[in-house]
């Protein structure tokens, strides 16, 4: 059965990635130290199971896809993370959903820049694959899924122990489940399906990039054992930089992704929410980028090359600890998105601390080697500077991996029988941030007095002139800043942090431009850290602005409590708007319009009022003809495909006087993960208006009708159905009843009512009478968007009427808050600007590494 083939194929395929990595590994490691001769038979030898290696991880790629992909719900991780619903770049996202399948795109990445270092540095090949394909086979044994067992003859050991998860175990093998016991092939009929809070574009891209940059970071790694191991102390410097700057550049944006992701996706509102995962993440970043500068420094002066070989080593162990915080479970109780523990935490620790100890090892056998200068270096030199910033990043990495780590200390002293209860902080979001505040003020006026040592070559005498221009104008800008924000009463710089790093990043800004301007007419390749530098100043003020003052506008001012069971800030920071009932929010007019849905091949939302959603939530009927600026897109009683069916919009239209938009924001109904709800944002060149819904009124809620009212009409009578107009305008016979047909003896006719809404809004009534086995049934209809339920009671043919009964709920609603977040383009612009800044360096690095390549200086 081709389901089962599937999944040992896969599962083969992993046993050959891992068999064959450690063969390249031995190869590689025997051709460091054959003659000429041999080396060249060994590295043959090793690049050949190296691509063998390369060739089983794609092998695992489309056997774990093609699950996914064809819903084979037998094996967990398909059941665990997919569906039969799933589109195709959702089903993507699945991919990497769980920890098997994350280890395994962080392999396929190793694979592609492995085969990338085996075809531009035949030098380093050798030692650097090495290292490389030994950090390969501890990543492949995490989804070995294997027991390790002996069989010889009668005897017969197998151990508890389990190397790894697998990704292609069947579901009967992982759950105890009764099902299985009584029908051992059982297969789910569907999955559990992809957590709500993944089903965004984001997650498609996310994963992909942060995890290039987790697997770009081994690259200036093994270099640097590399060199060490074969006594190139210095040599490794150069071939590892644009590695470096690429690692930095492809992590950063990584993260950056996933901070947008958030802030467009979920509902705290805002980027960044100091939460452990994301620390974990960071704190790597922080420290590469402080090994960055060292090695530009050591290519000036020999003093910063101990500093980058322990910020290097230091970086690729920081993320492996990292992926030790997040998968080994240890977060569970202080981190809303750590993968849970799948049994693999000792090998975890086990990967940390090999290489770890042969990182140690290799730096602590030549550390006497390593060249270095006892001259004192000047308070004027650009290794001063460079060094004081690398220092302040760590610091800056330090203070946040400490407390972060507040549950591995626990962990360790229970260990060894202790009790420790100490708690990670309360507010995350303030505890970080007061710390960072102030490294970020320190980082500002260092990115831009720095810059000036590092071009200008600047001593006691000329420090004056140098400084005094781009003081000057951060002062005036800062105090025009500071006067037009008093002007307008904005409440802003109040406290003295905030006013310091406005002023440091004015001044880090002006710093870089200055610089930028002077290198750029004469090399512009030199100016990308310019330009990294000018977007990092960008991005705390933006920062600053945008988190920091941020100002809440659907404040409730009525004085009444939406409800008791709500906490305080929900009743105090929210609105509660009634559909069709305007109401007033600082300079806006906000109209509640009602639900939407995502219909396929329609151009924009279509009035969930509209629909008549199937027993298969992924279709629904058109209740009327639908038109889309005139144009006729679906028929009455078309059946159409619901894009996205677990997604329902409410319509928002905001209205000020110089200024109208519409927003949607949603909700996900996810019915194993729960409803999660996320915001829409209106973008504009100063400020976002940030706005999610809190909560509306529970669909599943029994519905409180008022006692039913009956009218007798005429065809082309007026009346008022909860304060919105209504005309009686046609009764049509109807041969059918929700596609089904009727008999011949049935008689069934359909009343049709035109609801006028608001703006131009109308929706359409139609009760129906039946007489069936001389029988009389009615089938009322529900309009949400009036809130009113409409029965045909009684025909009267001889008088020409029509007896209807109407009864009315209270009107649907949502309880919206919105959120200004001012500048916050001046933090994206900022990114932007940094990865241009990388961009430029690297190319320069990396061209500068050819060059020298090219004239054998690795060899010397």
């Amino acid at each position: 059965m081709i389901h089962y083939l599937v999944g040992n194929l896969g599962h083969i395929s992993v046993i050959v990635a891992f068999v064959a990595s450690l063969v390249a590994t031995y190869g590689y490691f025997k051709s460091v130290y054959a003659d000429e001769t041999a080396k060249h038979d060994w590295l043959k030898f090793a690049r050949t199971a190296f691509y063998v290696h390369g060739v089983a991880v794609i092998g695992i790629v489309v056997c774990l896809f093609f699950i996914i992909n064809k819903h084979f719900f037998e094996y967990h991780y398909a059941w665990s993370y997919s569906s039969a619903t799933l589109p195709l770049h959702y089903q993507i996202s699945t991919f990497w959903n769980g920890q098997e399948g994350s280890f395994l795109l962080w392999i396929f990445w190793h694979v592609v820049l492995g085969s990338v270092i085996i075809n531009t540095n035949k030098f380093w090949e050798g030692p650097v694959m090495t290292i490389f394909a030994l950090v390969q086979a501890f990543l492949v044994s995490m989804i070995l899924g294997v027991v390790p067992g002996i069989e010889l003859g009668e005897f017969a050991f197998s151990s508890d122990i389990r190397i790894g998860s697998s990704p292609f175990i069947l579901l009967r093998e992982s759950l105890d489940a009764p099902i299985f016991k009584t029908n051992p092939d059982f297969i789910p009929e569907d999955g559990t399906g992809l957590n709500p809070l993944l089903q965004n574009y984001w997650m498609v891209i996310h994963p992909p990039t942060l995890f290039l940059g987790f697997a770009t970071t081994i690259i200036p790694f093994a270099y640097c054992l590399a060199g060490l191991w074969i006594g190139k102390y210095k040599e490794w410097v150069r071939p590892a930089l644009p590695w470096a700057l690429f690692s930095a550049m492809i992590l950063g944006v990584g993260i950056l992704m996933g901070a947008y992701w958030a802030y467009e996706t979920l509902n705290f509102g805002g980027y960044w929410n100091w939460d452990p995962v994301e620390n974990a993440v960071y704190v790597p970043w922080l420290v590469l980028i402080a090994a960055i500068h060292t090695m530009i420094s050591f290519k000036k002066s020999e003093t910063a090359l101990k500093s980058s070989i322990i910020l290097v080593i230091a970086t690729f162990v920081m993320i492996l600890y990292s992926t030790f915080l997040t998968r080994s479970g240890i977060l569970g109780d202080s981190s809303v998105h750590s993968f849970t523990d799948l049994g693999l935490s000792g090998q975890l620790l086990i990967y940390l601390l090999a290489f770890l100890f042969l990182s140690a090892f290799l730096a602590i056998r030549v550390w006497k080697k390593l060249p270095s200068t006892d001259e004192e270096v000047s308070a004027y030199s650009r290794e001063f500077w460079i060094f004081i910033g690398a220092t302040t990043l760590s610091l800056m990495a330090f203070q946040i991996i400490i407390p972060t780590s507040i549950p591995v200390w626990n962990a360790i002293v229970e260990l060894f029988g202790g009790i420790s209860n100490i708690a990670p902080p309360i507010d995350q979001v303030e505890f970080y941030s007061k710390w960072q505040l102030w490294f970020a003020i320190i980082l500002a006026l260092l990115s831009g007095t720095g810059q000036f040592f590092w071009w200008k070559k600047i001593d006691r005498t000329k420090l004056k002139d140098a400084m005094m221009t781009p003081v000057i104008l951060t002062l005036l800008i800062a105090g025009l800043v500071i006067l037009i924000s008093n002007w307008a009463q904005t409440g802003y710089f109040k406290a003295v942090g905030e006013l310091l790093l406005l002023t440091a990043g004015l001044y880090s800004l002006v710093a870089n431009a200055t610089i930028f301007k002077s290198v750029i007419k004469t090399s512009p390749k030199l100016s990308g850290g310019a330009v990294a530098h000018i977007g990092i100043a960008l991005m705390l003020l933006g920062i600053l602005f945008s988190s920091g003052y941020s100002k809440i506008i659907s404040l409730n001012r009525t004085g009444l409590v939406w409800s008791n069971e709500f906490p305080e800030e929900v009743n105090r920071d929210n609105l509660l708007i009634f559909q069709h009932e305007p109401r007033q929010m600082e300079e806006y007019e906000l109209l509640y319009l009602g639900k939407r849905r995502e219909v396929h091949g329609f151009p924009g939302f279509m009035n969930e009022s509209d629909l008549r959603i199937l027993p298969d939530p992924q279709f629904a009927v058109a209740r009327k003809d639908i038109f889309y600026k005139e144009q006729l897109f679906f028929q009455e009683g078309d059946t159409v495909k619901l894009d996205g069916f677990e997604n329902t919009y409410f319509e928002v239209k905001y209205t000020s006087n110089d200024d109208e938009f519409t927003l949607f924001p949603r909700i996900q109904m996810n019915e194993s993960m729960g409803s999660v709800m996320s915001p829409d944002i209106d973008r504009r060149l100063t400020k976002d208006l940030y706005t999610h819904v809190r909560t509306f009124p529970d669909p599943e809620a029994d519905i409180e009708w008022s006692p039913m009212d009956s009218v007798e009409l005429r065809l082309g009578d007026t009346l008022y159905i909860n304060d919105f107009v209504a005309v009686f305008e046609d009764v049509i016979r109807i041969s059918e009843l929700d596609g089904a047909p009727l008999d011949p003896t049935d008689v069934a006719v359909k009343a049709q009512i035109n609801i006028q809404g608001s703006l131009d809004q109308q929706y359409l009534a139609e009760p129906i009478y039946l007489i069936r086995n001389q029988l009389v049934g009615r089938i009322p209809s529900e309009v949400d968007d009036v809130a009113a339920k409409i029965t045909l009671l009684n025909i009267y043919p001889e008088q020409g009427t029509f007896e209807f009964g109407i009864e009315t709920t209270q009107m649907n609603w949502i309880i919206l808050e919105a959120v200004e977040k001012p500048l916050i383009n001046v933090l994206w612009l900022g990114t932007f600007l940094v990865v241009v800044g990388f961009l430029i360096a690297i190319n320069r690095r990396y061209t500068e590494f050819v060059k020298m390549r090219d004239k054998g200086v690795e060899a010397d």
